[in-house]
C-alpha cells in the first residue's frame, strides 16, 4: 500500500530530525532567542483574575522577560487565570535549517515539505517549548532565590534596639491586644490581654493596664505588630506614652515592627518548649517585642519562608530554597557573632561547626555551671570536639570574660600574633584594644609568620582597632502620618514616611501605616538609571514616599522615592523607559505585579498565532493544519 509506505518513510524522517541532538539544539536556541512569551486572559476570568490584568494583553521576548514577570505568568497559568502562547516567529525559518541540516530539496518535493513542516510542528517545536518553559522558570527560580536571599539578610542585619525593656503589642480586634513585657535581657516579666477595640471598645481599662504595666516595670519601647488593628493599637501605644510623660515619668517609644511570622513561632514546639504555660497568643507578643530589641537573634527561631520577605516563593524549588535561605541565616548569624552566655539554642544552632546537639549541649553546661569565663571552657562541652572549636569559636563572643581577646572576632588560634603585637608596642593586650592610634601605625608584615599571612593578620589588627564591632546599622523608626490609616486616605501628592518591608526585582514595597504596602516601581527610584533595586533600598530601611496613584478597589498603592514627581504624570526612567504598573503586597505575601512588556522589532513578528508548549499532540497536530 503505497499510503502507509509514504506514512511509514515520513514517521523514520521525522525521527531523525528529532534524535539529530545538533539540529535540536540550534533550533532550541533560536527559539529562545528569538521568540516571545505571549499572555491573554482566559474567557469569563477577568473579574476572577484581576490581580494579572496587567497581563491580559502581554507580548514580551523570552530572552528579555524578568524573572518576577517569568513567575507572574506562570502562577496566572496555573490558577487558569491566563492562556500562554509561546510563539517560535515564522514557521518557514525552522523548516529551513531542518531542510539545510538534511540536504532536503523541499522546493522540489510537495511530500519532502510537508514532512519537514509535520516533523517541526509535531517533534521539534514541542520539545524546544518544554525547554523554554524549563529555561524561564530555571532563570526565575534563580532570580527569585537571590531576591529572597537578599531581602532576608536585610530584615536579620536590622537595627536592634538593643537591650531595653520593651512591651510587644500583638494587636486585634475582637480577640483583642495580646500584651507581653520583657526585660533588656528578653525574659518575660508579665502579660495581659486588652479589648480596647471594636466590639468591646474597653479603651479607657486597656489604657490603664498597660499604663500600669509600663511603669511597674519601666518600659523603655513598645513594639507594635504591624497587622490587623495595628494603627488603631498605636494610637493606643502613643496615648499610654503621653500619658506617662505627663505623669513625670520615661515617655517609651512606640515603633511599628513587622509581626511576619510570629504566629508559625507561637504554635511552634520550640515556642510550647520555651513557653510551656503560657497561653499560644501570648507567645506572639512575646516575639514582637524580642525581635524589636535585637531581630537576629529573635527571627532564628522562625523558618525563614514564614518571614515574608519572598518573591513568589511558594513557586520555586522548596529544597533550593530551603538551602539557600538557611546559608543566609547562617552568614549573618556568623557575621555578628553569638553572645556565648546569653544566646539561645536555635541562635547557636546557626553557628558555624555548631549543631543542634551541640548548642543544647552549651545551655545545659551554661545552666548548670554558670557563665562561661573564658573561650577555652567550650572544651569541656560534651561532644564539642576540636573541630568544632576550630569552626565555632571565632564566633562565640564573651562580654567581661578573663580574656578580653574573648569579646572580639579574633579566633583562640590568632591569640598568639596578638601577643607578639602587645609585646612590640610595650602595651598590655587591654591597652592595645581600640588604641587606634598605635594600630593604625602597625605593619602587617612584619608580625605574618607561616601560619599567619599578611592579609589575616591585616584583619586581625583591623578587629583590635574596633573589637566586636557590630555591622549592623543604627536603629531608626518611621513615623506614620495621623489620619492616614485606610487606602482611601490616601491622596496622590501625599508625602509619607515608610517602612521597606519588601524588594523585589521590579521596585521595593513599603509600609505607610494603611494595612497595604504600597509599590515604588524601580523606575521611580532614583533619577539615574538602576537595574536592581537593592542599589537604592533595603527591607526594614525607613524611607519618604510621594503617593503617586491610588487604586481603592484593587488595594494598590502607587508611590515614588523621587519626591519631585508629580502624580499623574508616567515616571520616566533614564533612557526614556516608561514606568511599569503599580501594585501592592499584603501582608504576609506578594501578589507581584511586573511592567508589562513591549513585542520590541525582531521580524515584525505578532502574538497571534502563538502556540502552547507542551500541549497534547491531538492539539499540536490540529494547530499544525493536520487531521480534522
Amino acid at each position: 500500500d503505497t499510503k502507509k509506505a509514504l506514512e511509514g518513510a515520513r514517521s523514520i524522517i521525522i525521527d531523525r530530525f528529532a534524535l539529530d541532538a545538533d539540529l535540536v539544539g540550534e533550533v532550541r536556541e533560536r527559539m529562545f532567542n528569538e521568540g516571545t512569551m505571549g499572555a491573554s486572559v482566559v474567557a469569563g476570568k477577568e473579574t476572577e483574575g484581576a490581580k494579572f490584568k496587567d497581563y491580559f494583553e502581554f507580548s514580551e521576548p523570552f530572552d528579555q522577560l524578568p524573572s518576577h514577570r517569568i513567575l507572574a505568568l506562570l502562577r496566572g497559568e496555573n490558577e487558569g487565570v491566563l492562556q500562554l502562547n509561546l510563539d517560535a516567529g515564522e514557521d518557514e525559518v525552522y523548516e529551513g535549517m531542518i531542510a539545510e541540516r538534511f540536504d532536503l530539496a523541499v522546493k522540489d518535493s510537495k511530500w519532502l515539505s510537508d514532512a519537514v513542516h509535520w516533523g517541526w510542528r509535531t517533534k521539534l517545536y514541542i520539545s524546544s517549548g518544554l525547554d523554554v518553559r524549563m529555561r524561564l522558570k530555571e532563570i526565575a527560580e534563580e532570580g527569585a532565590l537571590k531576591v529572597f536571599a537578599t531581602n532576608l539578610r536585610d530584615v536579620l542585619l536590622a537595627a536592634p534596639a538593643g537591650q531595653r525593656a520593651t512591651i510587644g503589642l500583638d494587636p486585634g480586634y475582637r480577640n483583642g491586644v495580646k500584651c507581653a513585657v520583657v526585660d533588656s535581657t528578653g525574659k518575660v516579666l508579665d502579660t495581659a490581654i486588652v479589648y480596647p477595640h471594636q466590639p468591646q471598645n474597653q479603651w479607657s481599662q486597656a489604657v490603664n493596664t498597660l499604663a500600669t504595666l509600663c511603669a511597674k516595670h519601666s518600659v523603655d519601647l513598645m513594639a507594635i505588630g504591624n497587622g490587623t488593628a495595628s494603627r488603631e493599637t498605636e494610637k493606643l501605644a502613643n496615648e499610654i506614652a503621653d500619658m506617662l510623660k505627663q505623669a513625670g515619668g520615661q515617655r517609651p517609644t512606640p515603633v511599628v515592627v513587622s509581626e511576619s511570622g510570629a504566629s508559625v513561632y507561637s504554635a511552634s514546639q520550640l515556642a510550647a518548649d520555651e513557653f510551656p504555660d503560657m497561653d499560644v497568643s501570648l507567645r506572639g507578643a512575646v516575639s514582637i517585642a524580642r525581635r524589636l530589641q535585637d531581630p537576629l537573634a529573635e527571627l532564628v527561631k522562625i523558618d525563614p519562608k514564614a518571614i515574608g520577605v519572598g518573591q513568589y516563593q511558594h513557586d520555586v524549588n522548596q529544597t533550593s530554597l530551603a538551602r539557600t535561605l538557611d546559608g543566609v541565616v547562617e552568614d549573618a548569624v556568623n557575621g555578628v557573632g553569638v553572645d556565648l552566655n546569653t544566646a539561645s539554642v536555635p541562635l547557636l544552632e546557626r553557628v558555624a561547626g555548631v549543631n543542634a546537639t551541640i548548642a543544647t549541649n552549651i545551655v545545659a553546661y551554661r545552666d548548670e555551671n554558670g557563665s562561661f569565663a573564658s573561650r577555652k571552657e567550650l572544651k569541656k562541652v560534651p561532644r564539642l570536639g576540636p573541630k568544632a572549636f576550630e569552626q565555632a569559636a571565632g564566633f562565640l563572643r564573651i562580654n567581661g570574660g578573663v580574656d578580653p581577646l574573648d569579646s572580639s572576632a579574633v579566633h583562640p588560634e590568632a591569640y598568639p600574633v596578638v601577643a607578639r603585637i602587645a609585646e612590640s608596642t610595650g602595651l598590655g593586650v587591654a591597652e592595645l584594644i581600640g588604641n587606634s592610634r598605635v594600630l593604625q601605625k602597625l605593619q602587617p608584615a612584619d608580625f605574618a609568620d607561616d601560619t599567619f599571612g599578611v592579609p589575616t593578620v591585616t584583619d586581625i589588627i583591623a578587629e583590635l582597632d574596633k573589637p566586636g564591632r557590630d555591622p549592623r546599622p543604627e536603629f531608626k523608626t518611621a513615623t506614620f502620618k495621623e489620619g492616614v490609616d485606610k487606602v482611601s486616605d490616601l491622596v496622590p501628592g501625599m508625602i509619607l514616611e515608610g517602612t521597606v518591608t519588601n524588594v523585589a526585582a521590579f521596585g521595593a514595597f513599603v509600609d505607610v501605616g494603611v494595612h497595604q504596602d504600597g509599590l515604588v516601581h524601580v523606575s521611580a527610584m532614583s533619577n539615574k538609571f538602576i537595574s536592581d533595586p537593592h542599589e537604592v533600598v533595603r527591607s526594614g530601611q525607613v524611607v519618604k514616599v510621594k503617593v503617586m496613584e491610588v487604586d481603592v478597589q484593587r488595594q494598590r498603592i502607587g508611590l515614588s522615592l523621587r519626591l519631585d514627581d508629580e502624580p499623574g504624570q508616567p515616571a520616566q526612567r533614564q533612557g526614556g523607559g516608561k514606568r511599569g504598573g503599580n501594585g501592592g503586597s499584603s501582608k504576609g505575601g506578594n501578589t507581584g505585579n511586573g511592567a508589562k512588556g513591549g513585542r520590541g522589532a525582531r521580524g515584525g513578528r505578532g502574538n497571534s498565532g502563538g502556540r502552547p508548549a507542551g500541549g497534547s499532540m491531538a492539539d499540536a497536530l490540529k494547530k499544525a493544519g493536520f487531521g480534522n
